[in-house]
């Protein structure tokens, strides 16, 4: 059976939402639409003086609710229909925890680790100063994403602010602290994903005190991820990247310590792992931190974890989803789980709004309120409807979409 697209998956999850909600045709038309997209070349001049061209993306889901907001991603299996997909997935993200954006996403097809410093920095310039029509404070906001970090957030507020002769430090967020960034946010979708972990716990009756987990993923979220709940108590019993898993480490730091010294996760005394069965390990919490599609119809039925927290963005297809439903695993879906990102996002937005900054204990503390509040809304919506907690944060999110373009009306 073919794997649906990521544009396939998030339109079903959007159409159940509709249906769920009563809403009308009409509803379904205006929002399973974006309202802008962008694409555009994106020449560079390699290093030995060959120029190679490259597909930028960036698409702007909806602008109702405020600008839109979503982050670039470098990776050569981006492609137009993961771009809408994804930035879909935003907007129904940021109107479940209520925070004034619409949705975007953006990137490039390529991959980061074919380029040098100077020509990431060329290609990420020149991306910025072809979608710089459609960007800016009050209009769209992008962020980092996989294959990009605060140097390109630092290299797109440059570019930008060149052209606009003046700084303007909002116009992208996860920035470095010194050009206003804000302090946790490079942990904050961990921090985020660790407290929905947590919660997913509470409700399953399950003790905080020594719980396993196993992480699919050790970049920037399933690192986070890891310190937190280590820092909570928790057990990480196995971790993986690109080239596999292990399991039987001392603790993340030191494995953590091991990866930045030797580029691999086999630190002495470890064992290896495929990625299929880190995700079949019989632990209490699993984490698909890494990219879209890990969990499967193909390999669902063999999980055997209680509680599935998604980091990454649609690490479930539909077909995976039913088996998880089936078998009684609590799943908390990506754009409630993963959402710190875009929340401490915001933060650093206003922070440079007023140019006022906070402390991290008050970041830490806001966003602590924020996912709570959300996350308790998606669980009392699924109790009350008896429907997933996927179902549940879509309608959340949906309803608040469709009850904005109502209010903002048609015009003409």
């Amino acid at each position: 059976m073919a794997t649906e697209s990521a544009l396939d998956t998030a339109r079903s999850q959007l159409r159940r939402a509709v249906e769920l909600l009563k809403l009308s045709e009409n509803d379904w038309q205006t929002l399973s639409t974006p309202r802008r997209i962008l694409e555009v070349a994106v020449p560079l001049r390699r290093d030995n003086g060959n120029v190679e061209m490259y597909k930028g993306f960036r698409v702007q889901y909806s602008t109702t609710r405020g600008p839109s907001k979503g982050g670039v991603r470098f990776h050569p299996a981006i492609d137009m229909d993961e771009t809408v997909a994804l930035a879909m997935l935003m907007t129904w993200k940021c109107a479940l925890t209520n925070l004034p954006y619409g949705g975007a996403k953006g990137g490039i097809a390529v991959d980061v680790h074919d380029l040098s410093l100077s020509e990431n920095e060329r290609l990420t310039r020149r991306y910025t100063s072809e979608i710089l029509p459609i960007i800016g404070p009050e209009r769209d906001i992008p962020a980092p994403d996989v294959g990009t970090d605060e140097r390109n957030m630092a290299w797109m507020m440059d570019t930008y602010s060149v052209n606009a002769g003046f700084s303007v430090p909002g116009v992208v967020t996860g920035k470095p602290i010194v050009l206003g960034g804000s302090l946790g946010r490079t942990s904050a979708t961990g921090d985020g994903v660790a407290i929905s972990a947590i919660e997913a716990l509470r409700v399953k009756g399950i003790s905080q005190a020594g719980a396993t987990v196993a992480i699919q993923g050790f970049g920037k979220v399933g690192y986070w991820t890891a310190i937190a709940l280590e820092n909570f108590g928790l057990k990480i019993v196995a971790v993986s990247d690109v080239h596999g898993g292990v399991t039987g480490f001392k603790n993340v730091t030191e494995l953590w310590n091991h990866f930045q010294a030797n580029g691999n996760l086999n630190a002495p005394g470890t064992e290896k792992l495929t990625q299929e069965e880190l995700i079949q390990l019989d632990v209490d919490v699993l984490i698909p931190a890494a990219l879209a599609d890990a969990i499967t119809q193909a390999n669902a039925s063999g999980i055997r974890a209680k509680i599935i927290v998604e980091g990454a963005n649609a690490p479930t297809t539909p077909g995976g989803d039913a088996i998880l439903n089936d078998k009684n695993i609590l799943v908390v879906p990506d754009i409630l789980a993963n959402s710190g990102g875009v929340i401490v996002s915001y933060f650093e937005w206003v922070q440079d709004k007023q140019n006022y900054f906070w402390t991290a204990d008050e970041v830490k503390s806001n966003l602590n309120d924020i996912l709570m509040r959300s996350f308790r809304e998606v669980e009392a919506m699924a109790t009350s409807m008896n429907i997933s907690w996927r179902e549940a944060a879509h309608v959340i999110g949906v309803a608040r979409v469709a009850q904005a373009h109502k209010l903002r009306g048609l015009y003409p």
